[in-house]
């Protein structure tokens, strides 16, 4: 269920960050995630460390290895889509340092989980760290995300 609107904070400009390291592949494993798009997504990720990220219901994640994390974004993205539920994200901070092959960056987001007009929102606070790989390209290698408040309505959960 891919949920790309022009409206969404993830496709309008954030000239703030324009130019700061990592900011348009924070972008894309965002609109990765909004979208669905697990081909993008395993692209840009490496995940040598694994990852700590957020469930539906605001919990948090360990995953430790490539076949667990392959695991878990099938199963996420098939459980969003059962639950005709749509995901997005608005950037509230961001800052990145970056060196010859490593780097990191801390990303404060929104991210919001609609089901029909009902919407939950969860404040998240996350660090990853960056690797340059041999051919130039930089890719995640490390994702933890916490998240720091959430508003929750009654009926989403139900789901």
């Amino acid at each position: 269920m891919s949920t790309s609107t022009a409206s969404s904070p993830l496709d309008q400009p954030y000239p703030e960050h324009e130019g700061k390291p990592f900011f348009g592949e924070t972008l894309t494993l965002l609109r990765s995630v909004r979208d669905h798009d697990f081909e993008t997504l395993a692209d840009l990720c490496d995940d040598d460390f694994g990852i700590v990220d957020i469930a539906p219901d605001g919990t948090n994640v360990a995953v430790r290895s490539r076949a667990e994390w392959e695991s878990w974004f099938h199963n996420l993205f098939a459980q969003l889509d059962a639950m005709q539920a749509a995901t997005d994200s608005t950037i509230l901070a961001y800052d990145a340092v970056e060196s010859d092959r490593m780097g990191y960056s801390v990303l404060e987001f929104r991210q919001s989980l609609s089901i029909g007009d009902v919407v939950a929102t969860f404040d998240c606070m996350t660090t990853i760290v960056w690797k340059r790989e041999d051919d130039g390209r930089w890719r995640e290698a490390r994702w933890h995300g916490s998240v720091l408040s959430s508003d929750v309505p009654p009926e989403l959960l139900e789901h």
